[in-house]
C-alpha cells in the first residue's frame, strides 16, 4: 500500500473488478514511524473494497529495526484494523514475520549475553508517545471527515451537587458540599442549595435532552438525597422517587441513563465517622449500591461506581481544595484511594453475582487523566517524567482495576524512593493483600475517561521532602504558551493530547477488550461575556471529538461513547458559577433559573445527527420514510345554510349551563394519531428580510414607515430563523411535536412574486427546513400565503386585481412540485377575513385600503377564486403522487348571544358567525355561494342606500361549482369570544362591519391578556368546534392556532399562557370526546415569541422566549412549552392517579357531623338578658357588611331548637357542632353575673341532641366576644386570658356532664388576622397590622392553653371529655412547582396560616421558626430593637406545649403561593410573610371568591398535619361549599364537592394512615355569613328569608351527605348492591312560591327529567352503586348558601 495505486486509479479499478474477483492478495508494507499514514490508507482502502475476501501475500516491516515490542502485537493491530469495515482476512504469509521475530528475539538474546547492555522494556507510554512524537503540526491538527461507527453512544452528563439544589428538601441529609458552601469555602460564598434548581426541573432538563437527541445522559444520585445519614436505616422516599421519575422521563424520551453511584457528595454524617479513610464505609457504599441496584436496575443499564476518584483523594483529601477539606497528599490521600478502589470492587462484585444475570447492565467507573507530554522531548528524564504523571494520576487507579489488582511498579518504586531520600515518611502507599489483588482486579465491564487538557511534563531536579503531589511523584508541570487559556486556569486547550492519551489507555489498559466511554470533556467559559454565543467551546468540542474520531478511525482504538460536560451550566466546586461548562446557560440571577440553549448545543447536536464529520454534506438530506399520510376524503356536498342556521342547536345544548356544569373539569385523552403542533409564520418568527435576493413583502414596506408599527418595530431580523434553522427544529424536537405549521415567504422564494425570478437560496432555506422537520418526524403544515405580498403585485393591484388568481396559482403550483413530496398538508389562506378586512377595509394592515363598504367584499371574492385554482391545481396534477390534503384556514371567534332566550340575539349571533367564517367556509364547504344571511343582509343595505346593486359580488353558476368542496379538512384560527347582540346599525358610511347589524362585548370577569380584545374564554372552544360539526357535517377539524398574548419581555414562568392552554385543549377534549367533533390535530399558537404585526415585539405569544435585545436571538423554553410537552408526552390530560376515585368505608366509630355557629343562626341578638357582642357592633355600623345585612334574627335558631335537632335527625349525623356565644351566658364577659336563660337555652339544646343519640361538640368562642371585654382592649389585653379561663369554667361546670367534645377557640387566625390586622371582621381594627394581629395570637394562644389545662387537671378526671382547639388551613401548592422559590413561599405560606397556631400547642411551646426568623429580620430592617413577634418565656412555652387532645381543622381550598417581595417599610402580617396567591383557572368556582373547588388539596394537608405534627387523632370541624343567587335546591355542586372532599379524607385514612376520626360539614343551613351577610349560602338547607316564618327546604345535598352517612363511605359498585343505598320514604317538603319545583331539570345543557337527572348525576361522579336511589329534591329551583369571608388580605388577594 505504500507504493500502490493513487485513490483515483483504485477506485477505478475497484468499480471495475468488484464483481470479478473471489479475493483479493494484498502487498503491504508497515513503515513504523509512519503508522498513521498506513492505517489511513487502510482506511481508504476498506471504503473501495467492502465485503471482499483478503489474503496478505506479503507483510513487511520497514525500519522496525529498534521495535522492542513483541511484533505480534503489531500484526494483531493490523489485522484488527483491515476487518474493522466488514473485510475478512483469510490468510497471510508468514515468511517475513517469522523473518523479523527472529531478529528481534535474537537482539533480545544479545542483550541477555551482555546485562550491562539491557534497555528497559519500552511501555505504553513510550511507545504511545514515539508513535506521535515524529507528527508535524500541519499533520497533528490535521481535521479528519468521517463519522464514527454505527451504534457509537453520545452523550451529555451533570452531577447531583453540580444541578439539583434542594439541598434539604423532603428530607434530604446534609453532604460535605452542602457544609463546605456553608462555610464560606466558596467563591463568593455561593452554595448549592438550589444551584439549577434540577431537583424540581426534571421535566425541563429532558426537555432539553429532547432537543439535543443524545443518546445517553449521565447523572449521579445524591447519597444524602436517598440515604440521608449514609446508611439504610434512613430511606428518603421522596428522593428515590425523584430518581425514578427522572429514570422513567429519560426513558420514555429514548434517552439511556448512566448512572453514577458517588460523584463527590459523601453523606455529611459518613464524613463525621472519617469519611473515606474509614474503612467501614466500604460496607455503607456496597450497602447504598445494593438499593440502586435493586431499585433502579430494572431500567439502568450502565453504572459508574465512582466519578473521578483522583479528585477526591487529591484535591479532598490531598489538597484540601474540595471538602472534606483535609490536606494531607502523603497519607490521607493515598489511604481514601485504597478505601475506594476496595469499595469499587466489592460493588461490581455485589452487581456481578447478585443482578447482572437479571438486569443484564455494566458496571465501571470514570478515571480522569491529562496527557502528559515529555517537555523537552530528547530528555529521557523528561519522558519518563511524563509517564510517571500518568502512572500516579490514572494507573493509580487504573492499574488495580484493569491490570493486576495492584498499584503500577512506577508508582510503588517512586514512592518508595521518595521515602528513601528524606529522613522521614513522606508518602504511605497501602499494600493490597494477594486475595485484595484478585478481587480488584478486572472489577469494569468498560473504561470510563475523563479528559479536558494536556501538560508539559519535566522531572524535578532538586527534590523535596515536603510531603505533595509533585514532589511525591518527582515531575514538574508546565503548558506552552501557545496553547489557548479558558476560563480555568487548568484547562488549556489542547485537542491532540485526547487522541494520545485514548491510544495510551487502549495499550496500557483496554487492549481492545473492554470499551472505552468518554465520559467527561468539556471546557469552561467565563460568567461575563456572551453566554450564548459560545464559539470558544464550539471549537473545543469540534476539535476534541475529531481527535477522538481519529482515535478510533485511525488508531484502531475502541472507542464506544462520547459524553459531554455539561447539559447545564451549574455550580462547579470552589469557584462556584463562576465557571460554565454547560451546553445551556442558566440565568442564576433569576429565582426560575431559565436554560437557554447555547451555539454549542446546537453544534454539538448536529454532531450527534450526523454521528460526526461525514466527508460530504450535501445540501439535502436523503428523502426519509414518510409518515402516516392524512386519508382524503371527499367531503359531502351540503346545503345553503338557513336563517338562523340549524347550527342553533349548539347555543340551545350550551348556553344554559351552568357554570359548574360548563367548567367542570374533564381528563381523557385524544386518539393515537391525534396530530400536536405549533405554528409560526414567515414575516414574524424569519427575518432576513433582504437576504439572498428575497423581494421585499407589503409588511416590509410597511413596517419601515415610522410610526406604523409600535416602538417602530420590523420583521427586518425578527426572530432570525432564516439563520437559525437548527436551532429551530432543535426546540421542536425538544417540545415533542408531531407538526410545525409555517408559512412560505412569496417573495423569498420569488422575489417579484413571478415564477421569472425563482430565488434558490429561500428554496434552499424551505427544503432545509422541510428536511430537517421529517428527519425528525414532524410533520409539516405549510401555508402559501399568510399575509406577505410581495410589493411588486401589491404595485399591480394586489388582491384587488384577478391577476393574482394566476399568479398565485403559479406559486402554488411551484410550492407543490418543489415541497410536496414531503408535505402532504397544506393551507392556501391564513384568516382570509383579516387580509379583506383588516387590509383592505380597515386599512389597519397592509396595503392599508381604507374602504370599508366595498373592496373587501371584492378582495374576498378573489381569494375564494384563487383558493379553489390552487385546490385544482393540486387535485389536478399532484394528488395522485403526493396524497396530501388542502385547505384555508379561516379566524374564529365564539359568538355568544348576550340573551340566549332572546331570537334576535341568537339570530345577531349566527349572523355573525356567518359574516366572520362563512363569508368563505360556505362557499367552500356548502354550496359554492356566500351565506344567505350574508347575501340577504348586504343586499338589502345596499339597495336601502340606492345603490344599483348588491355591494357583495356574486358567483356565476359555473364559479359556484368550480368552488364548491374545494377543501379536504377544516382548518381554523381561535383566541376568543364575543357576547354579540342585535344592533340596528347606520347606513352610512357603507360598511361590512354595519352590514352585519350586530353589536359585540365581552365580559369583564373573562381573564385578560396582552390584547385588550382577546379574552381567555376557554368554554367558547367547545361550542366552536359543535358549531362547526353542525355546520359543515363534521368535518375532518385541525386547530392550527390558538394561544394568548402576554405583555412581558421576561415571561419564563408564564403561569397565566398555561391556564390558557390548559383549558381551551380541555374544551376540545371535551367536544372530542363527549360531543363527538372529529378533531384531528391542535396547534399552540406560537412556537416563539415572535413579531406581533401592529404590536410589533409587546405581545409575546411565544412557548418559547426570544431575547430581541441580543443579536444572537436566544431562545429560552417557558414553563409553557415544559407544560405543554406534557400534554403531548400524555397525548391530552388524563386521570392523574392519585385524583381516581377510591371506594371504601371509614373506619368504624367515624364520626360524622355538621356545624353551625352561634352568631350566624341564633338571632335573639337582645333576647332573654343577652349581652352585646362584638359582631352584634360590627354589623350594625353601615357599610361592614354586605348590604347592610345582621345576625339580629339570623336563623332564628334560638327559638327553633325542635327543627333543627329534626334537621339534624334526617342527616343522620352522630354529632352536632356549635358555639356558645359568650355574651349570651355572660352579657358583659365576666362571671359577675350569670345569665342563666341563656344557659338554659344551650341546656335544652343539648338535651334534645342527646335525645335524638347525636352528640354535641361544642366550641367555647367561635368569633363574638362581648363588646363589653372589647372595651376594654378585646384580646389585645393580656387580662383577657383570665377572662376566657373563668368563661371556660361556668362551661365546664354547667355543661360538661353531658358534653365531652370541646374546642377552646375557632379558628384563632381569623380573629387575629380578619378581626385585628385587616379590619374586616369584627371588631373591625386595622391600624396596627403589624403589631396587633401577633398580639392577640399569643394572648389566643395562652387562653387556650390555659383552659386546656384547666379542664385537664379539674374536669377531666370526673367528666372525660376532649379539649382542643380547632385552626383553618387552606392547603398551599406553589404557584410554579418546578421553582425553589415557590416552594419555599408555599411552606411560609402554610407556616404562617396553620403553624402560627399550631406549632406552639403541637410541637414545642413556641413559634416556627420561619415565622420567628422572616419577623425578626424584618423588624431589625425597619430599625426596631426586637422582633415585632412576642416571646414566650420559658415556662410560658411549657405550659403551651402539648395542650390538645386531638387537632381539629377546619379546611375549604387550596391557593397556589408564590414569593413576593415587600416594601421594607410595610409593616403587616403580610408583609412579613412576603407570599401573595393566586388561584389555578380549571378550578371549579363558588359562591365565595376565596373558596375554589379543590379536592385534592383536602387529602395533601391532612397528610402533612400527620408528618409535620406527628401521628395526631385529627378531627375536621369545618368543610363546605357556598353558592350566590337564587337558591337552586338541586345543588349537584355541593354534591360534587362533599363527594370528592370525602373521598380525598378517604384516601387520607385508608392511603396516608392519617389518624382521621371524624369529618364534620359546614353547614346546616344556610347562615348569616359574616361580612357578607346573606349572599353566600353553605347550607344543606335552605332557609327563606322572605318568610318571617324561616322555614328550612332540604337541598339535594342534604339527602346525598345523609347517604354517606349510612354508607359510611363510599361502598364499591362492583361488590353489588349495598343496603345503605337503599332509597327511604320521606314526605315531599312544603315549597314556597319562591321555588318552584320543576318537571325537568337543566343538566350540562341538557333538559332531563328529575329521574334522568339523578341518573346522568351518578354517571357523573361515577357512583353506579346508586342508581336505585331517587333524589326526589333534585327537581327544585334556586335557593341560597355562604361561609366565612375571607382569610386572606386585598393585597394579597389583588395578585389573584
Amino acid at each position: 500500500m505504500d507504493h500502490g495505486l493513487d485513490s483515483a486509479s483504485s477506485e477505478l479499478l475497484s468499480v471495475s473488478l468488484q464483481d470479478s474477483v473471489d479475493f483479493l492478495s494484498l502487498n503491504l508494507q508497515y513503515s513504523c514511524g509512519k503508522e498513521t499514514d498506513f492505517y489511513m490508507q487502510m482506511s481508504e482502502f476498506q471504503n473501495l473494497w467492502k465485503d471482499i475476501e483478503i489474503l496478505i501475500f506479503t507483510l513487511k516491516f520497514l525500519d522496525c529495526g529498534s521495535l522492542e515490542e513483541n511484533p505480534f502485537i503489531r500484526v494483531a493491530a493490523i489485522v484488527t484494523a483491515l476487518n474493522k469495515e466488514k473485510a475478512r482476512t483469510i490468510g497471510y504469509d508468514v515468511s517475513e514475520l517469522l523473518d523479523f521475530s527472529s531478529r528481534v528475539l535474537s537482539k533480545a538474546s544479545t542483550l541477555q549475553e551482555n546485562p550491562d547492555a539491557v534497555l528497559t522494556p519500552r511501555s505504553s507510554y513510550q511507545t504511545v508517545w514515539e508513535m506521535f512524537a515524529s507528527q508535524s503540526e500541519l499533520e497533528r491538527d490535521s481535521f479528519l471527515q468521517d463519522v464514527f461507527p454505527s451504534g457509537f453512544l453520545w452523550g451529555a452528563s451533570t452531577g447531583a451537587f453540580n444541578i439539583e439544589g434542594a439541598w434539604a428538601e423532603d428530607g434530604k441529609g446534609e453532604s460535605i458540599w452542602d457544609r463546605f458552601g456553608h462555610e464560606g469555602h466558596v467563591y463568593m460564598n455561593q452554595t448549592t442549595d438550589v444551584a439549577c434548581d434540577s431537583y424540581y426541573k426534571t421535566s425541563y432538563d429532558v426537555y432539553l435532552l429532547r432537543g439535543l437527541h443524545p443518546q445517553l445522559y449521565k447523572f449521579s444520585i445524591s447519597w444524602p438525597r436517598i440515604f440521608p445519614t449514609g446508611t439504610n436505616e434512613t430511606i428518603s422516599s421522596k428522593g428515590v422517587d425523584y430518581y425514578s421519575r427522572l429514570i422513567d422521563r429519560l426513558l420514555d424520551a429514548n434517552i439511556e441513563p448512566m448512572v453514577t453511584l458517588f460523584h463527590w457528595d459523601l453523606p455529611q454524617a459518613l464524613q463525621v465517622l472519617g469519611g473515606w479513610q474509614n474503612d467501614s464505609i466500604i460496607d455503607a457504599f456496597v450497602d447504598y449500591a445494593d438499593f440502586c441496584f435493586a431499585t433502579f436496575g430494572d431500567r439502568v443499564k450502565l453504572w459508574i461506581t465512582f466519578h473521578e476518584p483522583w479528585v477526591i483523594s487529591y484535591a479532598g483529601y490531598g489538597t484540601g481544595e474540595h471538602p472534606p477539606g483535609i490536606a494531607d497528599p502523603g497519607v490521607a490521600s493515598y489511604k481514601v484511594a485504597h478505601t475506594i478502589l476496595k469499595a469499587h470492587a466489592k460493588v461490581w462484585h455485589l452487581y456481578n453475582d447478585r443482578y447482572r444475570s437479571q438486569q443484564q447492565g455494566k458496571v465501571g467507573l470514570v478515571l480522569n487523566s491529562d496527557w502528559a507530554e515529555p517537555k523537552t522531548p530528547t530528555s529521557s528524564e523528561d519522558v519518563s517524567a511524563s509517564e510517571r504523571y500518568l502512572q500516579f494520576m490514572l494507573g493509580w487507579f487504573a492499574h488495580p482495576i484493569f491490570v493486576n489488582g495492584d498499584y503500577p511498579d512506577v508508582l510503588k518504586a517512586q514512592i518508595q524512593q521518595v521515602n528513601q531520600q528524606c529522613s522521614t515518611t513522606v508518602a504511605q502507599l497501602p499494600v493490597f493483600t494477594e486475595e485484595e489483588k484478585a478481587w480488584v482486579n478486572g472489577t469494569a465491564d468498560f473504561f470510563g475517561l475523563s479528559h479536558y487538557t494536556s501538560y508539559l511534563v519535566s522531572a524535578v531536579t532538586n527534590g523535596t521532602c515536603a510531603p505533595g503531589y509533585e514532589s511525591i511523584g518527582n515531575f514538574s508541570l508546565h503548558v506552552d504558551p501557545a496553547w489557548p487559556k479558558t476560563a480555568s486556569a487548568w484547562i488549556h486547550v489542547v485537542p491532540w493530547g485526547l487522541r494520545r492519551l485514548l491510544k495510551f489507555v487502549s495499550q496500557e489498559y483496554t487492549r481492545a477488550k473492554i470499551p472505552i466511554y468518554i465520559a467527561g470533556n468539556g471546557v469552561p467559559t467565563e460568567p461575563i461575556g456572551d453566554h450564548i454565543n459560545d464559539t470558544l467551546r464550539v471549537d473545543y468540542f469540534r476539535r476534541y471529538i475529531n481527535e477522538a474520531l481519529k482515535a478510533v478511525k485511525l488508531d484502531t482504538v475502541d472507542v464506544q461513547s462520547y459524553i459531554a460536560r455539561s447539559l447545564i451550566d451549574g455550580f462547579e466546586g470552589p469557584v462556584g458559577y463562576s465557571q460554565k461548562f454547560g451546553l445551556h446557560h442558566v440565568n442564576f440571577e433569576d429565582s426560575n433559573r431559565a436554560r437557554t440553549p447555547k451555539a454549542s448545543a446546537y453544534f454539538y447536536a448536529s454532531v450527534i445527527e450526523k454521528n460526526g464529520f461525514p466527508p460530504q454534506v450535501s445540501n439535502r438530506l436523503p428523502a426519509p420514510v414518510m409518515f402516516d399520510l392524512p386519508v382524503p376524503s371527499k367531503l359531502p356536498n351540503l346545503p345553503a345554510s338557513e336563517v338562523p342556521s340549524k347550527s342553533k342547536v349548539v347555543w340551545q345544548k350550551f348556553s344554559s349551563q351552568t357554570d359548574f356544569e360548563r367548567d367542570m373539569y374533564f381528563y381523557g385523552t385524544f386518539p393515537e394519531d391525534f396530530l400536536w403542533g405549533v405554528s409560526s409564520s414567515a414575516y414574524q418568527i424569519e427575518g432576513g428580510w433582504d437576504a439572498d435576493g428575497k423581494g421585499p413583502s407589503i409588511w416590509d414596506n410597511f413596517t419601515h414607515v415610522p410610526g406604523n408599527i409600535v416602538n417602530d418595530d420590523t420583521g427586518d431580523v425578527a426572530c432570525d430563523s432564516y439563520n437559525k434553522l437548527e436551532e429551530d427544529i432543535y426546540l421542536l424536537r425538544a417540545l415533542g411535536v408531531k407538526n410545525y405549521r409555517f408559512s412560505l415567504s412569496w417573495p423569498r422564494i420569488f422575489p417579484t412574486g413571478r415564477n421569472d425570478s425563482i430565488n434558490r437560496h429561500g428554496v434552499d432555506y424551505y427544503n432545509r427546513l422541510i428536511d430537517g422537520l421529517v428527519s425528525n418526524n414532524i410533520t409539516p403544515i405549510v401555508t402559501l400565503y399568510h399575509w406577505d405580498l410581495p410589493q411588486a403585485l401589491q404595485d399591480i393591484g394586489g388582491w384587488e386585481s384577478t391577476l393574482l388568481i394566476e399568479l398565485f396559482d403559479s406559486f402554488a403550483d411551484f410550492c407543490f412540485q418543489t415541497f410536496g413530496d414531503r408535505v402532504k398538508f397544506w393551507i392556501t389562506f391564513n384568516e382570509p377575513q383579516v387580509i379583506a378586512w383588516v387590509g383592505y377595509g380597515l386599512g389597519a394592515f397592509p396595503p392599508n385600503v381604507k374602504d370599508p363598504g366595498s373592496t373587501p367584499y371584492k378582495v374576498g371574492h378573489i381569494l375564494l377564486k384563487a383558493h379553489a385554482r390552487v385546490y385544482h391545481t393540486y387535485d389536478d396534477k399532484y394528488r395522485a403522487s403526493q396524497g396530501g390534503v388542502i385547505s384555508l384556514c379561516p379566524n374564529i371567534d365564539w359568538a355568544e348571544p348576550k340573551t340566549p332566550s332572546d331570537p334576535r340575539d341568537l339570530e345577531a349571533a349566527d349572523r355573525y358567525l356567518q359574516f366572520l367564517v362563512g363569508w368563505f367556509t360556505h362557499p367552500i364547504f356548502k354550496n359554492g355561494d356566500y351565506p344567505e344571511v350574508m347575501k340577504w343582509k348586504v343586499g338589502n343595505r345596499s339597495e336601502l342606500q340606492n345603490l344599483p346593486s348588491s355591494r357583495l359580488p356574486v358567483f356565476t353558476a359555473e364559479e359556484r361549482d368550480y368552488i364548491r368542496g374545494t377543501a379536504d379538512v377544516f382548518y381554523f384560527n381561535t383566541y376568543t369570544s364575543k357576547i354579540v347582540t342585535h344592533k340596528t346599525t347606520p347606513l352610512k358610511p357603507y360598511s361590512y362591519e354595519h352590514d352585519q347589524e350586530v353589536s359585540t362585548s365581552i365580559d369583564s370577569s373573562w381573564p385578560s391578556s396582552a390584547l385588550s380584545e382577546h379574552k381567555a374564554v376557554a368554554w367558547g372552544l367547545r361550542r366552536v368546534l359543535n358549531w362547526i360539526k353542525e355546520e359543515y357535517g363534521n368535518p375532518p377539524i385541525y386547530i392550527i392556532e390558538n394561544g394568548v398574548g402576554i405583555n412581558s419581555s421576561s415571561d419564563v414562568d408564564d403561569h397565566t399562557r398555561i391556564l390558557y392552554h390548559k383549558t381551551y385543549i380541555d374544551e376540545a377534549l371535551k367536544a372530542y370526546k363527549l360531543d363527538g367533533v372529529n378533531l384531528r390535530g391542535y396547534n399552540a399558537w406560537s412556537f416563539m415569541d415572535n413579531f406581533e404585526w401592529l404590536n410589533g415585539y409587546d405581545s409575546r405569544f411565544g412557548l418559547h422566549q426570544v431575547d430581541f435585545d441580543d443579536p444572537n436571538r436566544p431562545r429560552t423554553p417557558k414553563r409553557s412549552a415544559v407544560y405543554y410537552a406534557e400534554i403531548i408526552r400524555n397525548n391530552g390530560i388524563p386521570l392523574p392517579k392519585e385524583d381516581e376515585f377510591l371506594y371504601g368505608e371509614f373506619p368504624k366509630n367515624f364520626w360524622w357531623s355538621v356545624a353551625t355557629a352561634a352568631y350566624q343562626i341564633e338571632g335573639a341578638w337582645r333576647a332573654d338578658g343577652k349581652g352585646l357582642s362584638i359582631w352584634d357592633q360590627f354589623s350594625h355600623t353601615p357599610l361592614k357588611i354586605s348590604n347592610n345585612d345582621n345576625g339580629d334574627v339570623a336563623c332564628d335558631s334560638y327559638h327553633k331548637i325542635e327543627e333543627d335537632v329534626e334537621m339534624l335527625k334526617n342527616l343522620k349525623v352522630s354529632h352536632y357542632r356549635f358555639s356558645i356565644s359568650w355574651s349570651r351566658v355572660l352579657p358583659d364577659g365576666t362571671t359577675s353575673y350569670v345569665n342563666e336563660a341563656g344557659l338554659n337555652y344551650y341546656e335544652r339544646l343539648i338535651d334534645a341532641l342527646l335525645a335524638a343519640n347525636i352528640m354535641p361538640q361544642v366550641t367555647i368562642y367561635h368569633w363574638d366576644l362581648p363588646q363589653a371585654l372589647q372595651n376594654v382592649g378585646g384580646w389585645e389585653n393580656d387580662t383577657i386570658v383570665q377572662r376566657f379561663k373563668e368563661y371556660a369554667e361556668l362551661l365546664f361546670q354547667r355543661l360538661g356532664d353531658k358534653v365531652k367534645f370541646w374546642i377552646t377557640l375557632n379558628e384563632p387566625y381569623n380573629t387575629a388576622y380578619l378581626g385585628y390586622g385587616f379590619g374586616t371582621a369584627a371588631p373591625g381594627i386595622s391600624v396596627r397590622p403589624g403589631r396587633a394581629p401577633y398580639i392577640v395570637g399569643h394572648n389566643l394562644i395562652k387562653a387556650h392553653a390555659e383552659a386546656w389545662h384547666l379542664y385537664n387537671e379539674t374536669y377531666r378526671p370526673k367528666q372525660g371529655g376532649l379539649i382542643s382547639i380547632t385552626i383553618n388551613s387552606d392547603w398551599t401548592e406553589p404557584r410554579n412547582p418546578h421553582k425553589q422559590e415557590d416552594w419555599d413561599a408555599a411552606r411560609r405560606y402554610l407556616q404562617f396560616l396553620i403553624g402560627w397556631f399550631a406549632h406552639p400547642i403541637f410541637k414545642n411551646g413556641d413559634y416556627n421558626e420561619v415565622m420567628k426568623t422572616r419577623i425578626r429580620e424584618r423588624s431589625l430592617a425597619q430599625g426596631l430593637k426586637q422582633s415585632r413577634l412576642p416571646e414566650f418565656t420559658e415556662s410560658e412555652k411549657q405550659r403551651i406545649k402539648g395542650t390538645y387532645d386531638y387537632f381539629g381543622l377546619n379546611h375549604y381550598t387550596t391557593v397556589l403561593a408564590y414569593n413576593f417581595n415587600y416594601s421594607t417599610g410595610i409593616l403587616s402580617y403580610d408583609s412579613d410573610r412576603g407570599v401573595a396567591s393566586v388561584t389555578d383557572r380549571t378550578w371549579l368556582n363558588s359562591g365565595s371568591f376565596w373558596l375554589k373547588v379543590t379536592p385534592f388539596g383536602f387529602r395533601k394537608l391532612l397528610r402533612w398535619i400527620k408528618e409535620e405534627y406527628g401521628d395526631l387523632p385529627i378531627y375536621v370541624t369545618e368543610n363546605g361549599v357556598s353558592e350566590r343567587g337564587d337558591t337552586d335546591l338541586n345543588d349537584t355542586w355541593r354534591i360534587h364537592y362533599h363527594r370528592n372532599y370525602i373521598n380525598e379524607a378517604l384516601k387520607a385514612v385508608v392511603l396516608d394512615g392519617v389518624d382521621l376520626r371524624g369529618y364534620t360539614a359546614w353547614t346546616l343551613m344556610d347562615n348569616f355569613e359574616w361580612a357578607v351577610g346573606f349572599d353566600e349560602k353553605f347550607g344543606f338547607y335552605h332557609v327563606n328569608y322572605t318568610d318571617p316564618s324561616l322555614p328550612r327546604l332540604p337541598k339535594a345535598s342534604a339527602r346525598y351527605y345523609s347517604q354517606i352517612i349510612s354508607c359510611n363511605g363510599f361502598p364499591d359498585p362492583a361488590a353489588g348492591p349495598h343496603p345503605c343505598l337503599e332509597p327511604e320514604p320521606e314526605a315531599t317538603p312544603t315549597v314556597p312560591t319562591t321555588v318552584e319545583l320543576a318537571d325537568n331539570v337543566r343538566f350540562l345543557g341538557l333538559d332531563l327529567t328529575s329521574h334522568s337527572a339523578e341518573i346522568a348525576l351518578y354517571v357523573l361522579f361515577a357512583l353506579s352503586g346508586v342508581g336505585a336511589l331517587g333524589l326526589a329534591l333534585l327537581a327544585y329551583k334556586y335557593g341560597t348558601l355562604s361561609k366565612k369571608s375571607r382569610k386572606q388580605s386585598p393585597m394579597e388577594l389583588s395578585k389573584m
